[in-house]
């Protein structure tokens, strides 16, 4: 048996953009929710929403990250509690759909009636509101390509960039031209972009979650690699799949001709994975005869 090198959850190395993201955001939720009610704004308000899911979002990210750091493995948790960072992933989805449903159910039901917006107050605070959602864009962008945990807080804050970009338009044309759908109109168009990009998250996580091969690896080509090792017969029992983001994990039985290098097959087994597939932690199991008669015999 063996197995590579472990290493530390990809989004633990962004804990301090993850902090000071999450001080941002809700220090601006508290100014755009009032703004949002006293001026009856539906931008500001979808906006304001975005905010609070990105305060939750980003919450659970770094509590995540704290209860996978705490929670080591044990004796009966044998890969401790990283799978958190997956299921705040996909919390984060849900409250994302959540929101944008919201949005365009309340949008459709504004334009029979839109309600009289005050341009400029609403452009005054979707300035300073893309200004925090700069800022915590830039904060969390490096880690987004490495965590879906971050990458879950990440779209959050992409929606809410967008978002205020919508207000912004939304308070122009108020003010400009008192178009009074502008506002509603603005609440369907973030509500539909932040849609299919909520579904990519909830899909990549629910692919980790449902134990599925890793997206880039062909595990028929992986099984064929191994089968073309010297010494090797047959190879079976293959799985591959994410722990959390970046901790990919793999196991397999590795048949050997009578007088093989049993150790020398499991070094060049472990090399081929870690070099070609980047799948450093793999357990494998080198099998002669009986051994594999019996793998036959299990029925998953």
């Amino acid at each position: 048996m063996g197995h590579g090198h472990g290493h530390a959850s990809a989004s633990g190395r962004h804990l301090g953009a993850l902090t000071a993201a999450f001080a941002i955001t809700a220090a601006f939720t508290v100014v755009e929710l009032v703004a949002g009610i006293a001026t009856s704004s539906l931008a500001l308000l979808s906006d304001a929403a975005h905010m609070v899911t990105d305060v939750i979002g980003v919450g659970l990210a770094l509590l995540a990250i704290l209860v996978a750091r705490r929670a080591r493995r044990t004796a009966a948790r044998t890969f401790g509690l990283y799978r958190a960072e997956v299921l705040a992933a996909l919390a984060n989805a849900v409250l994302l759909f959540g929101v944008a449903g919201y949005v365009l159910l309340e949008a459709v039901r504004r334009l029979a009636d839109p309600p009289a917006v005050p341009g400029g107050t609403v452009l005054a605070v979707a300035f300073a509101g893309l200004a925090a959602n700069v800022v915590a864009f830039l904060l969390l962008r490096k880690g987004s390509a490495d965590s879906l945990n971050v990458r879950g807080a990440y779209l959050e804050v992409v929606a809410d960039l967008v978002g205020s970009l919508g207000v912004l338009v939304s308070g122009a044309l108020t003010l400009l031209f008192g178009w009074r759908y502008a506002d509603a109109v603005l609440g369907v168009a973030i509500g539909l972009w932040v849609l299919p990009r909520t579904w990519t998250l909830a899909r990549r996580s629910l692919r980790i979650l449902f134990q599925h091969a890793p997206d880039g690896v062909d595990v028929d080509r992986l099984t064929t690699s191994l089968c073309a090792l010297d010494g090797v017969d047959e190879v079976h029992d293959v799985h591959v799949w994410t722990l959390t983001s970046g901790m990919e994990v793999a196991s397999a039985h590795l048949t050997v001709r009578p007088g093989a290098d049993q150790t020398q097959v499991l070094h060049t087994a472990q090399r081929t994975l870690a070099d070609d597939y980047r799948l450093e932690h793999a357990t494998l199991q080198v099998e002669v005869g009986a051994a594999t008669a019996r793998c036959r015999a299990l029925h998953w």
